[in-house]
């Protein structure tokens, strides 16, 4: 045989062999290698207009939803009906059935709107599960944590919530604000590991005047299990009545503010560590590892 690409291919003799082929269920590559022939443009000329065999048609995992889809629809079901029942995205029924007929309006728009929230709460439901499994198990990844890494973890948390020393403005004091609780026991936890004694701790509460104080107050305290005397006068902010607050409820609680005492030494011991932590940050990457 004159080979495929060659000055004199027989070409139409090729097709032909090539559209047997095809027809008998070869694939590309299995003509390839039937032909020898290795130039894909080449190859994809002697089958053009040849469909390829079923069995290469590669199953996508939503075949079979689609195919539901469109059983549904050619029933008369609506699109909100079809997504309710599949707990699809709207965008992926309206890809799969939109060349079928439109069935006849059946409903009334209230019914048809109460579908359609059916539809977005067992979306929204079915994101809210994905979304608690993934933290939870997230949290059982981390396990019980070495004094290393909280001495770390400790130090990252104060740079970036904590008070922090400029050169025009000498600050060598250690104070951290937080609102959130889980925050403020971490902090607290790594104060301890780091031999700061709980005498050495005063707090302020720091919460808007419309607010719930004396509850702040007692919600605090409660915390961090200390007494009262430890505790300076609360900080109330003013109330500008031209902005909407969001932080309200029950759940506001305002700010607490940790400051240690006699604490300068400790603060350049942190800022060090810290400038530590930036140096390595680079060398504890390593090829093919991820955490996730």
């Amino acid at each position: 045989m004159t080979r495929a690409n060659g000055k004199y291919a027989d070409f139409e003799g090729l097709r032909e062999r090539a559209v047997a082929l095809r027809r008998a269920g070869y694939s590309l590559r299995q003509i390839r290698d039937e032909l020898k022939v290795y130039n894909n443009d080449l190859l994809n000329r002697l089958v053009k207009g040849e469909p390829p065999p079923a069995w290469t048609k590669r199953p996508r995992a939503k075949d079979d939803l689609k195919q539901r889809a469109r059983e549904l629809r050619l029933q008369g079901w609506t699109y909100d009906r079809i997504e309710a029942e599949l707990g699809c995205s709207r965008s992926s029924v309206s890809l799969w059935v939109r060349d079928l007929p439109k069935p006849d309006r059946k409903r009334t728009r209230e019914e048809a709107a109460a579908i359609a929230r059916k539809g977005r709460e067992v979306t929204l439901r079915l994101r809210d599960l994905e979304r608690r499994r993934v933290k939870e198990a997230a949290k059982q990844a981390v396990g019980a944590l070495t004094p290393r890494e909280l001495f770390l973890v400790g130090v990252g948390l104060y740079w970036a919530e904590g008070g922090k020393d400029k050169p025009y403005d000498r600050r060598e004091h250690v104070t951290f604000v937080n609102s959130d609780p889980h925050m403020i026991r971490v902090y607290l936890a790594w104060l301890d590991l780091l031999g700061v004694e709980r005498e050495r701790l005063r707090f302020t509460v720091m919460i808007h005047e419309n607010a719930d104080v004396a509850g702040a107050e007692r919600h605090w305290a409660e915390l961090v299990g200390a007494d009262r005397a430890a505790f300076n006068k609360t900080t109330l902010k003013r109330h500008n009545p031209k902005t909407v607050r969001k932080n309200v409820g029950d759940s506001y609680r305002g700010c607490l503010v940790i400051k240690v005492l006699k604490s300068a030494d400790l603060y350049r011991r942190i800022e060090g560590s810290w400038y530590g932590i930036v140096l390595g940050a680079d060398s504890a990457i390593q090829p093919n590892v991820r955490f996730s």
